[in-house]
């Protein structure tokens, strides 16, 4: 049965007044303050380990808010985490109260809980429950993490100011991730430029074919020019992996002089006169030559946000060729892949790219593009039947009916499974993936072709403005944020 306070206290009082027995009620009257001590120890140890369940449900709710990749999100998945470690104490505790805030950029995270806890003894003294708060602060620092941009730097960008959008955009994704520093030590950047193809750098040579390297000598056949270091796509499945240069030699890009690309001069007769060269042009859509299509070179993972910011600033549009997103990524795959360790130059460290299981560190794939995955014809300059020689430009894959395909929907089609293959086998190894689409042309089977490759949906993003395409940036450079207790 169970002693209410005036009850308890009109027993204490006739204790006091009765005057019989002695020293026997002397002695069961100093037991009072030994049952209160106990009492109170017992309550209080019940209150110590009950803060500690709530204290540590307050620090796994702020891990899990700042964890949370969607700022959105934050709110929902705190007060999940916080639930899921509360049940362990809330038979004998009660939650009255539940909040989590944050700062104006979400940088810092601040959560508390207020809970009560029923007494058994104290009840006896007037306490009925005890009321406490227990709060934790999460800070939001720059993630660990290896990070490359896939940037499309196809033709099609030239128009409404694309480019610089796209180059604006990704200047605001590093200078989030880097804040005010130049330098962080557990924060490397890629940066990979694609068209039809890719420029690996001219002074990776040692990946080429013996035939390829011989192609490429002085007085070869990119004579009185040079081979600046866009590559072929290799054969064979080859063009979805990450298998390094070792295992499968790389062909160099050449651009066949041509009715779409006429940069040798004859007299007629197939003698050479001279060379109509202006590869730079190709930027303008004006360009000759043996590298006609082929944008700036990969900048391997590097460690100064001033060289990333550099080679962003040089991005601009390539006309010619079409676009190959999926040798973009992976290519972006290459840029990440530890296989790679020994072959990237000028990383700045002999142990980049880390292992995929490195701890607190991800591995971070950034791709965006403005159209879609196709061959282009150039009509205009090419037979009767308007498209270029067998089918379409010049390509990493060759032309169009190189590539075995005489419709340039039917190559589509092949060139987005392997995207959608490629974009499989990054993320079984635990890369991260986030996609952008931008603009107006990409079509609802290219935006669902980009959704289904990112890690998950809320890493989709579909940018159809410029503006747009800068605040999407801005969002997954809070996102890619990492965490510690504070306070």
């Amino acid at each position: 049965m169970t002693v209410g306070r005036n009850t308890f206290w009109r027993l204490v009082r006739r204790f006091l007044q009765n005057r019989r027995g002695g020293v026997m009620n002397i002695f069961a009257f100093a037991l009072l303050p030994v049952m209160a001590a106990t009492g109170a120890a017992v309550d209080g140890t019940r209150m110590f380990l009950v803060r500690d369940s709530v204290q540590r449900a307050v620090d796994a709710a702020g891990l899990a808010a700042g964890h949370t990749l969607e700022v959105d999100a934050m709110a929902t998945d705190a007060r999940s985490f916080f639930d899921a470690n509360f049940t362990n104490v809330d038979d004998v505790a009660t939650l009255q109260d539940f909040t989590m805030t944050t700062n104006a950029d979400s940088s810092v995270i601040d959560v508390s809980a207020t809970v009560s806890v029923d007494t058994t003894f104290m009840r006896l003294f007037g306490f009925d429950q005890v009321t406490f708060t227990q709060r934790a602060q999460i800070t939001r620092e720059t993630r660990g993490m290896e990070l490359v941009l896939v940037m499309d730097n196809t033709g099609s960008m030239r128009s409404g100011g694309k480019i610089g959008a796209a180059r604006d955009a990704a200047r605001i994704l590093i200078e989030s991730v880097y804040g005010d520093e130049d330098v962080n030590p557990n924060l490397w950047v890629s940066l990979v430029p694609y068209t039809a193809a890719v420029n690996v750098g001219s002074n990776h040579t040692e990946w080429l074919t013996l035939d390829g390297q011989n192609r490429i000598a002085a007085g070869g056949d990119y004579s009185p020019t040079s081979w600046i270091g866009c590559v072929q796509a290799r054969a064979g499945g080859l063009d979805e992996t990450d298998d390094t240069p070792d295992f499968a030699p790389f062909t160099p890009y050449f651009y066949a002089d041509n009715v779409d690309n006429d940069w040798i001069l004859t007299d007629g007769g197939g003698a050479v006169t001279g060379f109509d060269l202006d590869e730079s042009n190709g930027a303008q859509n004006n360009g000759r030559g043996p590298n006609l299509g082929c944008g700036p070179p990969i900048t391997p993972l590097i460690a100064p946000k001033a060289t990333i910011l550099a080679a962003i600033d040089i991005m601009q549009p390539w006309h010619r060729g079409g676009t190959t997103g999926n040798l973009g990524l992976v290519w972006g795959w290459r840029a990440l892949s530890p296989a790679w360790r020994t072959f990237w130059e000028g990383t700045g460290s002999p142990t980049l790219p880390l292992d995929y299981d490195e701890p607190f560190m991800d591995k971070v794939v950034v791709i965006m593009t403005d159209g879609q995955n196709q061959f282009f014809d150039f009509r205009g300059h090419a037979p009767d039947n308007g498209f270029g020689p067998d089918g379409s430009d010049h390509t990493a894959y060759g032309r169009l009916g190189e590539f075995g395909f005489s419709s340039l929907n039917a190559a589509r089609v092949e060139i987005d499974a392997r995207f959608a293959r490629t974009c499989e086998a990054m993320k079984a190894q635990g890369i991260i993936i986030y996609a952008i689409t931008f603009g107006s042309t990409p079509s609802a089977s290219t935006q669902n072709l980009f959704r289904t490759c990112a890690s998950n949906e809320s890493f989709f993003f579909h940018a159809p403005s410029n503006d747009q395409l800068r605040e999407d940036f801005a969002t997954i450079g809070r996102q890619l944020s990492n965490l510690r207790i504070s306070q």
